[in-house]
């Protein structure tokens, strides 16, 4: 098993991206550590995957409180548990065109996409040391890395993650903790029921690969940058998009 008694914790783990990656990690011997808002949902999620060695754990934690990220952190460290592994997954897609965005709507995308992954990642550290290894992986887009009409808010907030991500790896790379981003393009989650239909088919004609990425193609990758598989891959960002053109 690639993650036989590693503890990973997972934002965002309840749905969608999070909870694929949550059930390929537990698959391969990982111990879960399942945070988001939804503790019912999580709770749920975490109730399906399969146990090898110690029960996973759920923590209710919003990502943009920094009360919220300290306390889950706090908690593991008092009950001896230090994570090997962490994917800062949650995080939120809103449409808006820049004279209309209102700054409410920027400071809500930017606290989750941004500091929301920026807080875990930086308490986790304290966690890699102990281990003295450590892999984190941070969700990007395809629209943080080719930008997109409509998107320059939700984009911007991508592309933060992959400066974060590259300048992140040159600090950790002497202490043997790696970070890598992933960049899915267009994926079957809830975060594009409800698109405007003629949208979702021009973004489905631009996919190469002329179908719809699914959650587990993206917990795949997650997969491999949390194993040894990569242990010598660092400040990568892997897009997963089916050779999607925008």
């Amino acid at each position: 098993m690639l993650l036989r008694d590693k503890f990973c914790l997972i934002t965002g783990a309840s749905k969608g991206i999070g909870k694929a990656i949550s059930e390929i990690f537990a698959k391969e011997g990982a111990i879960i550590i399942a945070t988001g808002r939804d503790l019912e949902s999580l709770n749920l999620m975490v109730s399906d995957l399969p146990v090898y060695s110690a029960p996973h754990l759920v923590f209710k934690m919003d990502v943009t409180k920094e009360e919220d990220v300290l306390r889950v952190f706090n908690e593991l460290s008092q009950n001896k548990i230090f994570i090997h592994c962490i994917v800062n997954n949650a995080g939120i897609m809103e449409d808006a065109t820049l004279q209309m965005v209102k700054t409410d709507l920027i400071h809500k995308i930017y606290n989750t996409n941004v500091l929301g992954t920026i807080l875990p990642s930086q308490n986790a550290i304290k966690h890699f040391l102990r281990n003295r290894c450590g892999s984190i992986i941070n969700l990007s887009s395809i629209i943080g890395t080719k930008g997109n009409l409509g998107q320059s808010i939700y984009g911007s907030s991508k592309s933060a993650i992959i400066g974060f991500t590259k300048s992140l790896s040159k600090e950790l790379a002497p202490l043997n903790i790696r970070v890598n981003a992933i960049a899915p393009g267009f994926i079957d989650t809830d975060m594009i029921k409800g698109m405007d239909q003629k949208f979702y088919e021009k973004n489905l004609k631009a996919i190469g690969m002329r179908r719809l990425g699914k959650p587990e193609d993206v917990a795949k990758v997650a997969l491999f940058l949390a194993s040894d598989l990569s242990e010598y891959v660092t400040g990568q960002i892997i897009g997963v998009d089916g050779g999607m053109i925008i």
